[in-house]
């Protein structure tokens, strides 16, 4: 009699698990879509940093200053498409869904050449009180 207590405990035990197993994997799971991975230099090395995540939009024709970085800075595009112009390069485009990063100590400008608004998101690691940009004189 015992026996057949521990084995319906164990049954009753089982179809417990199976059914919170189902329940549980009836949620999707998240998981992270790698959008770009870089290998990048000139991020900063004092024991501690500054992390700023910030956003802008781009109205059809709109471009930032002519500027610098002192460190890397990584744009994510929400919407629209985001042309960035490094001296030197031939321009690059990215378009929403897809990032860049822009190297330190390289003068540039951004540009939404596109007919719609152009929405990104800015992530920038630097050394503690640390403008965001430099400005240059074109």
């Amino acid at each position: 009699m015992r026996a057949q207590h521990v084995l319906s405990a164990a049954l009753v035990l089982g179809l417990s698990a199976a059914a919170a197993a189902q329940d549980h994997g009836a949620h999707d799971i998240t998981k992270p879509n790698l959008v770009l991975q870089q290998m990048v230099e000139g991020l900063p090395k004092d024991e501690k940093q500054s992390v700023r995540v910030m956003t802008a939009s781009f109205k059809r024709g709109d471009k930032t200053v002519y500027h610098t970085h002192r460190f890397p800075v990584t744009v994510y595009v929400l919407e629209g498409a985001f042309t960035l112009e490094l001296d030197g390069k031939p321009p690059l485009t990215v378009k929403a869904g897809e990032a860049l990063v822009e190297p330190p100590n390289v003068a540039m400008t951004g540009y939404n050449r596109t007919d719609a608004e152009t929405k990104v998101v800015i992530f920038y690691v630097s050394a503690v009180d640390t403008p965001f940009l430099d400005l240059l004189s074109h």
